[in-house]
């Protein structure tokens, strides 16, 4: 079994445990997600025109923790996911799957979430019936709302990232607030960007890990 600590690097930039509250429990309102990524340029400029735009910060900076769990490659194969999360200190559990509606500029699918007590015990569990982990992936993220939807910004070991996530045309109309324009929306997974980042670059890192990358 392989679950990377977070201890030692929460150290290093993350926030208090309590501020990594707000994002999962919104997230889980909805069994349904719709969102874009976009990349960040200007972490600087971004925040400003969102405190311009009337959006509040809700969860500082907190570093994050991501382990996708296989078993032979079953999920994958079909398009969904089985992850576990750290986030501050709290642990969630997601599925996520394909949608079945025709692909457009946003990225839509199901998205089942629940909080988790003790991540590392939900790890042996899927080690137990036969999952493994396949791939890791961390950031630093705060979130913003203007309390219709939620703009996330995330510090990546492969670059800065933002995500739209809320209705479709709230996240339009948010991306124009925010000087996103439609062609630059990404609906990549952060393991597809890994992946193109990795054919870019000949990294031989296996993980989007700080301390790989």
């Amino acid at each position: 079994m392989q679950v990377f600590p977070v201890t030692g690097l929460l150290a290093t930039g993350g926030s208090a445990p309590s501020a990594a509250l707000h994002y999962t429990g919104l997230a889980m309102a909805s069994d349904h997600e719709v969102e874009i990524k976009f990349q960040i340029d200007d972490m600087d400029g971004l925040t400003r025109r969102l405190t311009e735009a009337g959006f509040r910060l809700i969860t500082p900076r907190t570093h994050e923790l991501n382990t996708l769990y296989d078993r032979r490659a079953q999920l994958r194969r079909r398009g969904a996911l089985l992850r576990l999360r750290q986030y501050g200190q709290q642990w969630t559990l997601t599925y996520k799957d394909k949608s079945k509606a025709t692909p457009g500029r946003h990225k839509s699918r199901r998205e089942i979430e629940t909080q988790l007590e003790n991540g590392e015990a939900a790890a042996r569990i899927f080690e137990a019936l036969g999952f493994s982990p396949s791939f890791s992936y961390e950031k630093y993220r705060s979130e913003w709302t203007d309390g219709h939807g939620h703009v996330v910004l995330d510090e990546t070991p492969i670059g800065n990232y933002g995500e739209i996530e809320g209705p479709p045309n709230w996240i339009d109309a948010t991306a124009e607030r925010l000087e996103i324009a439609h062609d630059h929306y990404i609906t990549l997974s952060y393991a597809e960007l890994f992946l193109a980042w990795k054919r870019k670059s000949r990294s031989k890192a296996k993980h989007m890990l700080f301390a790989e990358i």
